[in-house]
């Protein structure tokens, strides 16, 4: 890392202390200049002001006749809200169903005044975000006077849950352990209780280690699934109870499983590159499966969120003709599975909103102190995106109505947070998101640019309708980058729960169609329109995929002593930081 001066010094611990303090590590230009442009715009349209003025009028003359029992403008709104948070009955009683119509104006306001004509498409769609945001947290539901739920709760309990939110939060502000939460932690212990499909650490190096799983089924196809997971987070969500385990799934239907297990960086793993987790992770740990099963056998590659943008790059690269030195003495691909894995960053979502240059520079000045962001930064954002949801909401349950949240698997799993090496983050921030190298084709490996073109392996490529990491329209645009094979799937439910979609699981389904190889741009609203949409898991569609591109089952072998390091889940994913 490039030595800094004093002056440089001082900068940065003035950007990333008031950043922290004031915005939520969120940078303070990005957001003063949206503001500027909204506020500019506004100022020199005075034909824009008298409409704003003019549907505020309205808006406040209809909420003013609705609170004086009058009918509402919108009759709709007079009726059960289909919004969770005014979902019950007693929202339609006065003068709650008042406050939810006044609330409701002053939505249909800002959601046509926090932009104007003119404005940078980036500046009006991070104003419009920020007034959704101010509104969810000014919404009636989130306070004791003004929730008839809340107070229908606090009569009947006597008060009594009401102090018991007050001890929620007096525990929260001050850090002291709550031993409610403490006892349901327990139940989800990694190795114990999640992460406990069987298996051997068979090969470890600075950055991985690489688990295999022992078979379950007499036979098994010859060809390994080699899973790479995203690093953002742990692995195991893969793997979570027996039950809803996609690892155990798969050995449970005759298939060898491989999993990357990241290392937890701390600052001195600072400089750890994008390309020290492409080799280190990926080719590495392909050169091991090589070795275990012989260099011609060919292999299934899989990669979930980063991870699958990673094995995109892996398999452009291994595709591109005459491959490159890293990429010598790796297996042929059999075919690559990519879940909710962008490829393509430019309609990355509102996290995109908040990545610019000022943000990318703010981050680099944090972790520049540091030498990691740390997960406690990373669950930030991501809250902050779904305050409504993972702030407000969680709140109100847990301060108002005195209720913790019921903790699962998933949950458990999403509070072991990893941190990111500032010089990879980086890395992934400008490349992907800024410049988009990936889908343009200037992502280099050993110093050549790679292309997604070059990907000739059938495809199965999952998204889920509502991935907010990785929109499933990102997702999709695939289609347009490669000419192989695609069979895209399209999941109900988010990034998480919508891939932990284990058979049984109620009220799931999915949408699936195949493109041939150098098969026909559609798109993807077409897309929508045209698939075959089925009741129940994605799972078992992806196992029969994977079952006809494998060959003749052969005889399960145990997993040879020699080559055993450790126990699965290993020693990487037990490592936590307080932060």
């Amino acid at each position: 890392m490039t030595p800094e001066t004093p002056t440089q010094r001082l900068d940065r611990l003035v950007h990333a202390a008031g950043a922290q303090m004031l915005t939520r590590s969120l940078s303070p230009v990005s957001l003063s200049l949206a503001w500027a442009d909204w506020a500019w715009h506004l100022m020199q349209s005075p034909g824009r002001q008298m409409e704003l003025a003019a549907l505020a009028t309205r808006l406040g003359l209809d909420s003013v006749r609705v609170a004086a029992g009058g009918t509402p403008g919108d009759e709709h709104l007079g009726a059960a809200d289909d919004d969770p948070r005014f979902r019950h009955d007693a929202w339609t009683q006065w003068p709650f169903g008042a406050l939810r119509h006044a609330f409701r104006n002053q939505e249909a306001f800002w959601h046509e005044a926090a932009s104007t004509p003119g404005m940078k498409a980036q500046h009006a769609a991070e104003t419009q975000f920020f007034a959704r945001q101010w509104l969810g947290m000014l919404t009636p539901a989130n306070w004791l006077p003004t929730n008839p739920v809340v107070l229908a709760d606090a009569v009947e309990s006597g008060g009594t849950h009401l102090v018991q939110g007050a001890m929620n939060w007096l525990r929260d502000i001050t850090g002291q352990p709550d031993l409610q939460a403490l006892a349901q932690d327990s139940r989800f212990v990694v190795g114990r209780d999640v992460a406990v499909t069987p298996g051997k650490v068979v090969y470890r190096n600075r950055l991985v280690e690489l688990i295999r799983y022992a078979p379950q089924t007499k036979t098994v196809c010859p060809e390994p699934v080699f899973i790479v997971p995203s690093w953002i987070m742990k692995y195991y969500v893969l793997d979570l109870s027996p039950h809803s385990s996609l690892v155990r799934y798969l050995v449970g239907e005759g298939h060898t499983v491989y999993m990357v297990s990241w290392l937890n960086p701390d600052a001195r793993d600072q400089d750890l590159s994008m390309n020290d987790y492409l080799g280190l992770g990926v080719f590495d740990a392909l050169r091991a499966i090589s070795h275990f099963h012989g260099a011609d056998q060919a292999v299934h590659a899989t990669g979930y969120c980063l991870g699958g943008t990673l094995m995109a790059i892996a398999a452009a690269a291994l595709g591109r003709h005459g491959g490159s030195a890293s990429t010598k003495g790796l297996p042929p691909l059999r075919s690559l599975t990519l879940i909710a894995a962008q490829t393509d960053f430019s309609e990355p979502g509102e996290l995109g909103l908040f990545i610019d240059e000022s943000q990318v520079r703010l981050l680099d000045e944090i972790m520049r102190g540091q030498g990691y962001l740390t997960g406690k930064q990373m669950a930030g954002t991501f809250q902050f995106l779904h305050s409504r949801e993972l702030v407000w909401t969680r709140r109100m349950r847990e301060y108002l109505l005195g209720e913790r949240e019921e903790r699962s698997d998933l949950s458990a799993w999403n509070a072991d947070t990893t941190r990111m090496p500032a010089l990879m983050h980086h890395q992934y921030l400008t490349g992907l998101y800024l410049h988009n190298a990936l889908a343009g084709g200037r992502w280099r490996v050993d110093g050549h640019a790679v292309s997604l073109a070059d990907i000739r392996v059938p495809v199965f490529l999952i998204g889920t309708e509502n991935d907010h990491v990785s929109p499933w329209h990102s997702v999709y645009q695939l289609h347009r980058l490669c000419d192989a094979e695609v069979t895209f799937v399209l999941v109900a439910g988010g990034h998480n729960a919508g891939i932990i979609s284990e058979p049984g699981h109620p009220r799931r389904h999915y949408r699936i169609a195949l493109r041939r190889a150098r098969g026909p741009w559609l798109h993807a609203e077409r897309w929508q329109q045209q698939a075959e949409l089925r009741d129940g898991s994605w799972w078992p569609a992806w196992q029969t995929w994977l079952a006809a591109r494998s060959g003749t089952p052969v005889r399960a072998k145990p997993i040879p002593a020699d080559v055993a390091i450790a126990d699965a889940p290993g020693t990487f994913v037990l490592k936590r930081y307080a932060d």
